[in-house]
């Protein structure tokens, strides 16, 4: 226990060197295997939190997103920019003895494990979690895979695989289409940060009790959870959604509209909502129409519901309709890319863009947790390959290539 705590205040006194005492998670440190994207976004922000995130990646190539492009931000790819800020690059080969024991020196010193390779990779490496956790009790050990490690264990786990097969897509798109997938790599991200909640949960235990134990989530089960009423709607009630373009199968009115120069997004979540925008659309008495009164009688009336509404919709612009409609309380909105997204973003002041650290290729996606106490910070661009290899293994007391120091 001694030795447990030597090292942990050795992480602390070298973490407060690296300016990250101030943060919620300063202290901890993370040995991160993961590659793409669940793992990568989960240690991102765990590392803006304050953790040390080590990022271990393959010699010459790295994490595949480093080649996943365009676009580039001055050679590099915005896509592995997007996810490995505050982290410090390792470069090691896994496949030689000298690289797994420089790797297994770097998880001794670790508080948590991230790792998403196919099942059965990390054992057969000597890092898995029951030889690791034999050796390192307090670990906290964290694995992603696509479907499991049962019978889907063999299944690869890329997130478009998984929006088909997990259902996504067969809920998203129009009603006559054959599936579409979300714009984003939904999966992943849903995925990280079910992952980073576990890893939290996992280390406020160990505080409790001083053990660690692994954390092991899937694409496939983060999306089942992800959908929510869609998938309440099956184990509930047996039945299977459909896709219903940019309806919900819910709520009505809660979709897209055209007004006079653009869609519109309405979104009205209750009676007091649908009164009000009916009376702003100069249609008072649809409000008392029984077809229309609650929200079970609009959605078994969509069609005419819409009907009614399209025409007043269609007078006046989007950005007409957004002023007066959400002054008024009624939730709408224009359908925006991300240009526009970023500037209602800074409008309201929302900070959702900041500059990283002098010298950066790009500005990053700010951290959207915010803590009073312990803010996120953005102290360091996305390493380099192997950039810090050198000194984290003298850290060590390792050469390069994961020999003891003379």
């Amino acid at each position: 226990m001694a030795d447990e705590q030597r090292g942990a205040d050795e992480r602390r006194s070298t973490d407060e060197q690296r300016g990250t005492d101030t943060g919620a998670l300063s202290g901890i440190v993370v040995a991160d295997f993961g590659r793409v994207l669940a793992g990568p976004y989960m240690t991102m922000l765990l590392a803006d939190l304050g953790a040390d995130v080590i990022k271990i990646e393959r010699p010459g190539t790295g994490d595949d997103t480093r080649a996943w492009g365009p676009p580039f931000a001055d050679g590099e790819a915005t896509y592995f920019l997007g996810v490995n800020r505050n982290k410090r690059s390792v470069a090691l080969d896994l496949a030689d003895p000298r690289g797994r024991e420089a790797a297994r020196a770097i998880v001794a010193r670790a508080d948590v494990l991230v790792e998403n390779f196919r099942p059965g990779t990390m054992e057969k490496l000597g890092l898995g979690y029951e030889e690791l956790s034999a050796l390192h009790p307090a670990l906290v050990y964290c694995s992603v895979t696509g479907f499991g490690t049962d019978g889907g264990a063999h299944l690869p786990g890329y997130d478009l695989l998984v929006q088909a097969m997990g259902g996504l897509m067969s809920v998203t798109g129009e009603p006559d289409g054959r599936g579409t997938k979300a714009g984003v790599a939904l999966v992943d991200v849903i995925t990280g940060l079910h992952a980073g909640m576990g890893v939290l949960a996992a280390l406020r235990h160990r505080e409790r009790t001083g053990r660690g134990q692994k954390v092991e989530v899937s694409l496939l089960g983060s999306l089942l959870s992800a959908l929510t009423n869609q998938a309440s709607a099956y184990v509930g009630a047996g039945v299977v959604p459909r896709a219903m373009g940019n309806r919900h199968p819910s709520i009505a009115p809660y979709e897209v509209f055209d007004a006079a120069d653009r869609p519109l997004v309405l979104a009205v979540g209750n009676d007091r909502q649908f009164r009000v925008l009916c009376a702003r659309l100069g249609l008072p008495g649809l409000a008392d129409d029984p077809r229309f009164t609650t929200n079970s009688a609009r959605v078994a009336h969509r069609e005419e519901l819409v009907a009614a509404l399209s025409g007043p919709l269609a007078g006046r612009t989007a950005d007409a309709w957004f002023e007066e409609l959400t002054a008024a309380g009624v939730p709408c909105g224009p359908i925006n890319d991300l240009a526009a997204a970023f500037g209602l973003a800074d409008r309201i002041g929302l900070g959702a863009r900041v500059p990283v650290a002098e010298g950066a290729a790009a500005d990053t996606v700010a951290n959207p947790i915010g803590l009073r106490g312990t803010p996120a910070a953005y102290r360091s661009a996305p390493p380099a390959l192997g950039e810090h290899t050198e000194a984290v293994l003298a850290e060590l007391g390792l050469e390069t290539g994961g020999e003891p120091a003379a």
